[in-house]
């Protein structure tokens, strides 16, 4: 039969990963004491599989690429249909702090990123693409699907293997996002950041093996919201996801029409926008909740299949987005990479917990949590590092970052716009743009400063020397 087999020797590839690092896990306890997420040691498992021998059955790490692109906006589509918890002006007040707790690390990540590229090639590396450093925002804070669109569209600028170097600066900030968050939890458990209930959480032997036990209780994962004789249930809450992300393709088309119009700049605004389609999806997913909940069938939607169908995509998506790493790029650029990702990764380390223990009143390690590792890694990461202490989501500190990344992407649009300057600095040459791209940085750094301090008061630089600052009792 001559069928197209691709997709699903891809997706049969991707779930034998899963399968083998889930036994590695159950079996090897550095695995078990780090709390390596499966999905990560499965696509490390996977990487010189699809260096060095997929190619020569046909299989291309493209593919992967695009898997990563898709199940990323997936997921942010399943996460925003849940249901929101908490009351409306504590929540308000939480997600415009979150909001400032993201930005923050944009814009570090790319004054960083930037100006460590300019040491670079003033230095021992002249030939350096100018936008080489702002791969560091893209590939920690945005994504992989993100950082490998946007570096896609270098490759056509002179960029060789940006998408690829896009996957790899994710691929580092997924392991920063895991060992700093374990470090982090477990820092946190020594230094009193952490309750003794969230503590006990983290103690369950199923936590560290990654596998309930026989004996061990098993939670309900989702419930049915249909009758199966007429559609089953996870049919239906996928043909939700499934709508809503065709609804977002449609927006995204109709406003790549419009800004075309307005011209040069505003097609670029464009292709910038289809690499951020995870906001658009959110925001559609959004107005169709919003709409479910005025005609009173929101509960047809069941919360605990939406979570699984969003961690399915984050597993599937993380194991692709190492397995589409191109080594051979990798090692042409290892040195600016291991230097520009390390010193992002350590002040995220610093920075996420010392503005998050000053800004946020409550759940203040959660939230802790989830910023860091959707700086360092995604959302999801963030969702999975919340996880181990928040198992069931029951804090609203998971919804209240889908509704921070709205209003991030309301007040990031000027960065947006600004992503691909350092690029046209090299095929125009004109370094100016550069410097436009880190003035704007430096723009988001102050606001960031200012939002902090009205936001926090007497907190905003109380014991300023300590990561984290205690509660008066």
């Amino acid at each position: 039969m001559n069928f197209s087999w691709t997709f699903f020797i891809d997706l049969g590839i991707l779930s034998l990963g899963l399968l083998l690092a889930t036994f590695a896990r159950y079996h090897i306890r550095f695995l078990q004491k780090y709390l390596i997420p499966n999905a990560l040691t499965a696509g490390f498992i996977l990487l010189p599989f699809y260096n060095f021998i997929a190619p020569a059955l046909g299989l291309s790490q493209d593919n992967l690429g695009q898997l990563v692109y898709h199940l990323l906006n997936i997921s942010f589509i399943s996460m925003t249909l849940r249901g929101a918890n908490g009351t409306g002006r504590q929540k308000n007040h939480n997600i415009i702090s979150t909001s400032v707790g993201i930005i923050s690390q944009y814009a570090i990540q790319a004054i960083v990123g930037l100006l460590l590229t300019f040491v670079f090639t003033i230095t021992f590396l002249p030939d350096l693409f100018p936008a080489f450093g702002i791969l560091l925002p893209l590939g920690f804070a945005l994504g992989p699907g993100q950082a490998f669109a946007i570096g896609q569209g270098w490759e056509s600028m002179g960029f060789f293997g940006a998408g690829s170097l896009g996957l790899t600066f994710a691929a580092i900030g997924f392991l920063f996002a895991c060992f700093g968050g374990v470090f982090l939890i477990n820092y946190g458990i020594r230094k009193g950041w952490v309750t003794e209930k969230q503590e006990e959480t983290l103690l369950r032997p199923g936590v560290r093996r990654g596998i309930l036990g026989r004996k061990e209780e098993h939670p309900i994962g989702s419930r049915l919201t249909t009758e199966t004789e007429a559609i089953d249930s996870m049919s239906l809450n996928i043909a939700y996801v499934g709508g809503v992300y065709l609804l977002s393709y449609l927006l995204l088309k109709f406003l790549t029409v419009l800004l075309s119009l307005i011209g040069p700049m505003g097609y670029e605004l464009a292709v910038n926008l289809w690499g951020i389609n995870f906001i658009f999806s959110a925001l559609v997913a959004m107005f169709v909740k919003f709409l479910l909940s005025s005609f009173n069938i929101h509960h047809t939607l069941d919360e605990g299949t939406l979570t699984r169908i969003s961690g399915m995509s984050v597993d599937l998506m993380v194991v692709a987005a190492i397995g589409a790493i191109s080594l051979v790029v990798v090692t042409s650029y290892w040195l600016p990479i291991l230097i520009i990702c390390i010193a992002g990764g350590v002040l995220a380390l610093v920075t996420v917990p010392w503005i998050s223990s000053r800004i946020f009143t409550d759940h203040r390690f959660h939230r802790t949590l989830i910023i860091f590792g959707a700086a360092t890694g995604t959302m999801p990461t963030g969702l999975a590092l919340l996880r181990v202490i928040d198992p069931e989501f029951a804090t609203p500190v998971a919804s209240d970052y889908v509704y921070a990344s709205g209003i991030t992407f309301a007040l990031m649009i000027p960065f947006i716009l600004c992503i691909n300057l350092p690029a046209y600095s090299a095929t125009q040459n004109n370094p100016l743009l550069f410097w436009a791209t880190l003035g704007v940085s430096f723009g988001y750094l102050l606001f960031v400063i200012i939002s902090f301090s009205i936001i926090a008061k007497k907190r905003a630089f109380s014991n300023a020397n300590s990561v984290w600052l205690h509660k008066k009792r």
